[in-house]
């Protein structure tokens, strides 16, 4: 197979037709469509400015794309939610530059998903073999330290141990679909004082005069993802550690071009917007990834971005709902730890070895935490996972 297929990278995704793209991300998450790549190209959020430098690595055979990785050059750690500043220190203080690094994954995103599209018909795991067996090349042809495959899947990960990448593995919460017809469905799967937590909290918001409701598609206006915009970059400024990856563009192009992957939960005050959050779903699961908030109100934040989000997605029949990184608050909203998974290839072998044993013992604590998790699970036994 590999003599009938020729490698090459690209700088940007637009190079690309964007029907041959979307062949190959067939089934893949939103994330992986040329639409929401190349918005964060246009609108300048990944670029030489912002240390996000687009090399995307695909396959070709008789001028057909085959496969394809969407591949970054980068000049820091930020935005990818697998966090990696320990091993850069390391690298430091015995001499290795370890920026640039090249990273495999969806900026800003930790969303797990195919990270190596393959076209139907082709065999997947010699095609996900030969472009890891491409990145590990082009970073000992260039001196660049290491490979990074963020929020990849298990075949994925399968595929790339075997070129001698190690695996890495963290948390996140999660919420599952059981079979429920209703929200009133959702909250019989809590113990009971969680649930009478859950309805208080839920009647806090008639209380004040606030109504939450889910805009999508067609109806999503301009106005809309220019409210969005604001609140995304009020949150970012409110805190400290806030970095703001996403530009204004970026929101009217996603408005533009992918309004039927987006779900914005507005909530409303007194005829005005007063917080609200930022989703992407497709026919099976929603993505929860920006908040913002104009007014603080208690328990304003947990029915927007949790409450609200869940009874949508039970209205849609979608069979799980996904947070985003971080937050074991979540858990007491009926999310569950899931297992994540990234891979990592380090070319030079000290760094190497160190790392490898850092994530050896690193695995078998985050298996004891989820462990532990799942014992304090706010979710009756009956409905939690065998």
């Amino acid at each position: 197979m590999a003599s009938e297929v020729t490698l090459r990278i690209v700088r940007k995704v637009a190079e690309l037709a964007r029907e041959q793209w979307d062949a190959l991300a067939d089934g893949a998450t939103p994330f992986m469509k040329w639409d929401w790549l190349d918005s964060l190209e246009q609108a300048g959020c990944v670029s030489d400015q912002t240390g996000w430098l687009p090399h995307h690595v695909v396959a070709e055979k008789a001028g057909q794309l085959v496969a394809a990785c969407p591949m970054y050059l980068k000049l820091h750690s930020m935005g990818e939610f697998v966090f990696d500043y320990e091993w850069a220190d390391a690298a430091q203080r015995v001499g290795i530059q370890y920026y640039p690094k090249m990273l495999v994954g969806i900026p800003f995103t930790p969303v797990t998903g195919r990270r190596f599209l393959t076209a139907a018909g082709e065999e997947r795991a010699p095609l996900v073999r030969l472009l890891g067996q491409a990145l590990v090349k082009i970073a000992k042809d260039n001196k660049i330290s290491s490979v990074h495959v963020n929020f990849c899947l298990a075949d994925e990960l399968e595929a790339l141990e075997q070129i001698g990448f190690f695996p890495r593995v963290g948390i996140q919460f999660h919420w599952q679909n059981r079979s429920f017809n209703s929200f009133d469905d959702y909250l019989g799967s809590f113990r009971s004082d969680r649930r009478n937590k859950i309805k208080r909290e839920r009647r806090e918001m008639e209380q004040r005069g606030i109504t939450i409701r889910a805009y999508e598609g067609e109806e999503l206006t301009p106005k809309h993802l220019r409210t969005m915009f604001r609140l995304y970059k009020d949150h970012v400024d409110r805190l400290y550690y806030g970095r703001q990856y996403l530009s204004q563009r970026f929101f009217d192009e996603l408005q533009r071009r992918f309004a039927g992957n987006l779900c914005l939960m507005l909530a409303e005050r007194s005829g005005k917007i007063i917080a609200g959050t930022f989703n992407v779903r497709d026919e099976t699961a929603m993505y929860g990834r920006y908040w913002g908030a104009f007014e603080e109100h208690p328990f304003l934040h947990f029915n927007v971005c949790y409450y609200s989000a869940i009874e949508h997605s039970i209205c849609m029949g979608l069979s799980r709902f996904e947070a985003g990184a971080g937050g074991s608050f979540k858990q007491l909203r009926g999310l569950d730890p899931q297992h994540t998974t990234s891979v990592h290839y380090f070319v030079d072998g000290n760094l190497r070895r160190a790392v490898e044993r850092f994530l050896h013992h690193e695995r078998e604590m985050i298996r004891r935490k989820r462990d532990m998790l799942l014992e304090n699970s706010q979710i009756k036994p009956e409905h939690q996972e065998p």
